[in-house]
C-alpha cells in the first residue's frame, strides 16, 4: 500500500523532482526501491518570511510507491509517515421495493453529488431545482448586476449548481472525512484543474464551476436520472410517518424517498416543511459586511517583501477573535481577487456575497467580516433566525433606496473620518450609508473590535480607507432540520435533509459529502 510522506520543507522554486528527493531523503530511502513519486498535497509556510532568505518555504507531502511491503510497514510507524488509502465508494443496495421515484430537493453540492451517486448505482433519481440553468442564471445575474430587475427564482442563491456556483469556489472544510477525496476526485473528473488534488487551499472559481455543473447534469441525465429545472417543490404528502407524495406547480410524484437539499436560502420551503409537520430549529449562524482591500495590499500584509513573486499564490487569509462570553467576529469566505456581488434571492432587499474566478486576477481582494448571533439575540422560535437576516435585508434595501448597497469606509464605521482607498466592485455600485445604524449595536460594536485585532495581524486591516460593504447575511442556513442517526428526518421514514440549507455542512465539499452519505442511506433502505 502506498505511503505518504508528511512535512517536507522546500524552498519555493524548487520542482517536484526535488520535493520527492527531499522525502527520500527525509526517509532514507534508497531510489531503487521507489516504484511511483508524486506530489500529494502542498501548502505555504510565510511564517519566517522576514528572518530568512527563505523564508517562504512550501510544505509538502508525498505520495511514494515501494518494492517492499515491509520497508513500507516500518516507515507507516514514523511521526510524520501514513498510509495512503484510496476511497472507493462501496454502498450497500437494499433489496426492499418501494413505490415511486427518489425525489431530490435542490442541485447545489449536496443535491448535485446525491443525484450522480444515485445514478450511477442504477438509480433513476428526479431531482427538482426551482431556478434555471447556469446559462439562464448568468444572464439573470448580468442583468440584475447591471441595475434590471431581480428574478427571485433564479440568481445568485437559487438555480442549477446552488450559491457556491456564483462564488470562488473554495474546496477547503473543517471536516476530516475520506469522502473529501473522492469528492475532489469527481470534480477533476468532470473538468477541475488536477491541481486541486494537491493544493492545500484548492478553489474552482466561478468559471470553471459553471462547466463542471454542466457536466455533471449531464451525467446524471445519460444514467437515466432526470434533472426538472424551474421546477420548485411546493408540498409533501405523508401516510403515517412515510412520505408518498411530493407536490410541484406541474403536479404531484409518487415518492420513495425525498433528499432534502434545499439550501439556506430556501425560506419559503422552510416554512412549507414546517406548517407540515417537519420538525425545524433555530440555529447559530453570522451576519455582517464585506471588506474589501487591495490584493496587493493584502499580498504586501502576507508575504512582506516576497509579494509579487510570481511563485507565490494569490494571499488569502482567515482571521478570527473570540470574546471570553462567546461572541466571536472571524472572515469567512475571502475571495483572492475577486468582487462583492449582489445576492438577493427576493425583492425588495439587498445581499452581498464574494466571487472569483479561477484565475484570482482581479485588483481587489474582499472577504466577509461578520460577527456569530444565536437564539439568544434572535428567539427561539424555528423561523425567528430566517426573520433576523431578513430584516437586516430589507432594512438594507431602504437605506439604499435602490439596488445599490450600503457601504462606508472601515475609518467612518469605527468614528475615524477617512476617504476610500480602494474602488468598491459591488455592482450596480454603492452608496454612502452608516452601518452603524444597519446592525444591532451587539453586532457593530463586536465588529469593531474584531477589525482592531485584525489589524494587529495583517497591515491592510489597519487601512481605515477599506470599504465595508452590507449586508453579508447568508453565511450558512439560520435553521436546522433536525435528523436521527440514520439521517432521517426526526418523525419520518424517508425524508433525509442534508447539506447547508438542513444545516448540515458549511461550504461546497461538506455539502458534496453530505449529500454522497444521503444518497449511501437511500440505497441502504431502498431497492433501485
Amino acid at each position: 500500500m502506498p505511503i505518504i510522506v508528511m512535512n517536507i520543507k522546500t524552498p519555493l522554486d524548487v520542482s517536484e523532482a526535488e520535493i520527492i528527493a527531499a522525502s527520500l531523503k527525509e526517509t532514507g530511502i534508497g531510489k531503487r526501491h521507489v516504484l511511483a513519486a508524486s506530489i500529494y498535497k502542498t501548502s505555504l509556510d510565510a511564517r519566517k518570511r522576514e528572518r530568512t532568505r527563505d523564508g517562504i518555504r512550501l510544505v509538502s507531502s508525498v505520495l511514494l510507491s515501494l518494492d517492499s511491503d515491509r520497508l513500507e510497514r516500518e516507515l507507516s510507524k514514523r511521526q510524520n509517515v501514513r498510509y495512503f488509502e484510496e476511497l472507493e465508494l462501496s454502498p450497500t443496495i437494499s433489496g426492499r421495493k418501494s413505490d415511486g421515484r427518489v425525489v431530490i430537493a435542490g442541485f447545489g453540492p449536496a443535491g448535485m453529488f446525491a443525484a450522480l451517486i444515485l445514478s450511477e448505482y442504477g438509480y433513476k433519481p428526479i431531482v427538482l431545482e426551482r431556478g434555471g440553468s447556469v446559462d439562464e442564471r448568468l444572464a439573470k445575474i448580468s442583468e440584475y448586476w447591471s441595475g434590471g430587475e431581480l428574478d427571485e427564482n433564479t440568481n445568485v442563491q437559487f438555480g442549477e449548481g446552488g450559491a457556491g456556483t456564483f462564488s470562488d469556489g473554495k474546496l477547503t472544510t473543517r471536516i476530516n472525512d475520506p469522502l473529501c477525496r473522492y469528492v475532489l476526485q469527481k470534480f477533476v473528473d468532470f473538468g477541475a484543474p488536477e491541481s486541486i488534488l494537491r493544493t492545500a487551499k484548492p478553489h474552482l472559481g466561478t468559471d470553471n464551476l459553471r462547466e463542471i455543473v454542466r457536466n455533471i447534469r449531464n451525467r446524471i441525465i445519460e444514467n437515466g436520472g432526470e434533472v426538472r429545472l424551474h421546477s420548485e417543490l411546493t408540498g409533501i404528502a405523508f401516510e403515517g410517518e412515510r412520505i408518498a407524495k411530493i407536490s410541484t406547480a406541474s403536479g404531484e410524484i409518487e415518492t420513495s424517498a425525498l433528499i432534502l437539499a434545499i439550501g439556506h436560502s430556501a425560506r419559503d420551503t422552510f416554512e412549507m416543511l414546517l406548517d407540515s409537520g417537519i420538525r425545524l430549529e433555530p440555529k447559530p449562524f453570522s451576519v455582517g459586511a464585506r471588506i474589501e482591500h487591495t490584493q496587493e495590499s493584502v499580498d504586501r500584509s502576507l508575504y512582506g517583501d516576497y509579494a509579487g513573486s510570481p511563485l507565490l499564490p494569490k494571499g488569502e487569509y482567515q482571521l478570527s477573535y473570540r470574546r471570553p462570553d462567546g461572541r466571536a467576529c472571524y472572515t469567512f469566505c475571502m475571495c483572492p481577487g475577486g468582487m462583492v456581488v449582489a445576492s438577493a434571492s427576493e425583492k425588495g432587499t439587498i445581499v452581498t456575497n464574494g466571487m472569483s474566478m479561477y484565475s484570482r486576477d482581479g485588483k481587489n481582494a474582499n472577504a466577509a467580516v461578520v460577527v456569530s448571533v444565536t437564539p439568544d439575540d434572535f428567539g427561539h422560535g424555528a423561523l425567528d433566525g430566517v426573520r433576523f437576516a431578513s430584516e437586516i435585508e430589507k432594512k438594507a434595501y431602504l437605506m439604499s433606496s435602490s439596488s445599490s448597497a450600503p457601504a462606508m469606509t472601515v475609518g467612518n464605521f469605527i468614528g475615524t473620518y477617512s476617504t476610500r482607498s480602494v474602488e468598491p466592485s459591488y455592482k450596480p455600485g454603492v452608496i454612502e450609508s452608516d452601518l452603524n445604524k444597519l446592525f444591532p449595536e451587539f453586532v457593530s460594536k463586536m465588529m469593531k473590535e474584531g477589525l482592531a485585532k485584525f489589524a494587529h495581524e495583517m497591515d491592510c486591516f489597519g487601512d481605515m480607507g477599506a470599504v465595508l460593504t452590507a449586508p453579508e447575511t447568508r453565511t450558512s442556513s439560520p435553521v436546522r432540520i433536525r435528523r436521527d442517526e440514520n439521517m432521517r428526518a426526526i418523525g419520518t421514514e424517508n425524508i433525509i435533509p442534508c447539506g447547508e440549507g438542513a444545516g448540515y455542512a458549511g461550504g461546497i465539499m461538506s455539502a458534496a459529502v453530505d449529500g454522497i452519505k444521503a444518497a449511501l442511506e437511500v440505497m441502504r433502505s431502498f431497492a433501485p
